[in-house]
């Protein structure tokens, strides 16, 4: 199965490693106020995945805190419920 998965993980790195020479050619960014920036593309589309996933991830922490805390109350409930009953 260990084997599987790291030739698995090979053929995804090679795959996005033949995409990122594929795309090496420069793109334009324009930003307000005749601001511009010149990158490979594929330089591009990493810095816009890895954009998502920061925002994603900030997205998703105050729905990771508010269980962490619910998990915390109840598991409390249950040790001091299960002393009780001793």
């Amino acid at each position: 199965m260990k084997l599987l998965l790291w030739l698995l993980r090979g053929a995804i790195f090679i795959v996005l490693f033949g995409l990122g020479i594929k795309n090496s050619s420069s793109v334009d960014l324009r930003f307000f106020l005749d601001q511009h920036w010149q990158a490979p593309l594929s330089l591009v589309l990493l810095g816009a995945f890895t954009a998502g996933v920061i925002v994603g991830l900030a997205a998703m922490l105050g729905v990771w805190t508010r269980q962490r805390r619910e998990l915390t109350r109840l598991h409390q409930q249950l040790t001091s419920g299960a002393k009780d009953h001793v």
